[in-house]
């Protein structure tokens, strides 16, 4: 009888120093594979992928910067864009635009030129959860910035984030430059939150999206928006690369640091009603609410709703299906034109 104990207490030592063994290394294999185990993760939200994205990390927390982009065109060439991962153009006083360019995770040298506020740049930066930066604001956007409680960087307070580069020999307005450096430093000096809980704004796909074979998509090889008489944007697809070469008024848009054009993956264009305010031309923007537009991508388009139903709101994109739609894994710019203005989306002649 204590013989049989003895084999059972032997056994059940043997027992338990398999299941620690197995915890044990458990442990070990976790610890040292975190991200190889992460990226296996799916979430069923769509938040987390098999594959790591290229554009921007998705497992990343921290907060974007959103920085405000002259687009005068005597402020030509911008310096620092290609490593945003979203860039928006709205209309401004004037038939000018203005772009707000999204970096997360970059320690980009030089971005710029910078430029002021308007109030409804405000509301992408929010969907965004981005720390702002700008140089100067109007009345409108320097009420909001502070009633919505916006963490901002301002040129006009905050001068040690930028400099001016005079040797451009170019008007004072058109040479205040920043860098990701400075920017974060300012913003840990002033105790911004650095972290987000806030997903990405759009749902990148790790696997290519082909829009070819849908039956509401038409061929996107040349694409032209007009915003005014001083401004129109337009791209070319380069079938051999698999991406849109970008254009601003007829001339190639460049980065003043490398000398390459600027190229995107992804173009969305939602055409917003805006209107005049007051006598210096100052816009509003009927931005909240819901509208019609397009997603283009690998030489296709296709028709698209968008949807915001507050200003700290992300905007909603979805297809005909009332699916939201998934974006290939690369740079997106998107173009807020104005209602009424040209759009053409078309093949190349043959």
């Amino acid at each position: 009888m204590a013989k049989h104990a003895k084999k059972r207490k032997k056994a059940k030592s043997i027992f338990i120093f398999l299941i620690l063994a197995i915890i044990g290394y458990g442990i070990y294999y976790v610890s040292n594979h975190k991200e190889e185990l992460k990226q296996a993760m799916i979430d069923m939200t769509g938040e987390v992928q098999i594959k790591p994205l290229k554009i921007v990390d998705q497992f990343s927390k921290t907060r974007p910067i959103a920085v405000m982009i002259n687009n005068n065109h005597q402020a030509w060439p911008h310096a620092g864009l290609d490593d945003a991962y979203i860039t928006y153009e709205i209309i401004a006083e004037g038939g000018i635009t203005r772009l707000m360019a999204i970096f997360k995770d970059k320690e980009t040298a030089k971005i710029g030129s910078v430029r002021s506020s308007r109030p409804y740049f405000l509301d992408y930066a929010l969907e965004n959860d981005a720390i702002y930066v700008h140089f100067g604001w109007s009345e409108d956007a320097k009420a909001d910035i502070k009633t919505l409680g916006i963490d901002n960087i301002n040129g006009l307070t905050d001068e040690s984030v930028f400099w001016r580069d005079t040797s451009l020999k170019k008007a004072r307005e058109h040479t205040a430059f920043t860098s990701m450096e400075k920017i974060n430093q300012y913003a840990k000096e002033k105790g911004y939150n650095r972290d987000t809980n806030k997903k990405l704004l759009l749902n990148y796909s790790v696997d290519e999206i082909d829009l070819s074979e849908r039956e509401d998509a038409i061929k996107a090889e040349k694409v032209y928006m007009r915003y005014s008489k001083y401004t129109n944007s337009s791209y070319e697809y380069d079938s051999e690369n698999k991406n849109y070469k970008r254009f601003m008024s007829g001339t190639s848009h460049v980065d003043a640091i490398t000398g390459r054009q600027y190229t995107y993956k992804n173009v969305i264009i939602t055409p917003i009603k805006n209107r005049s305010y007051d006598s210096y031309g100052r816009q509003k923007l009927d931005n909240i609410g819901q509208g019609e537009g397009y997603f283009i991508t690998n030489g296709y388009a296709i028709p698209i709703t968008w949807s915001k139903e507050s200003r700290s709101s992300q905007t909603v994109y979805k297809d005909k299906n009332n699916e939201e739609i998934k974006v290939n894994d690369g740079t997106t710019f998107i173009q807020i034109t104005p209602i009424g203005e040209e759009i053409k989306i078309e093949g190349n002649e043959q």
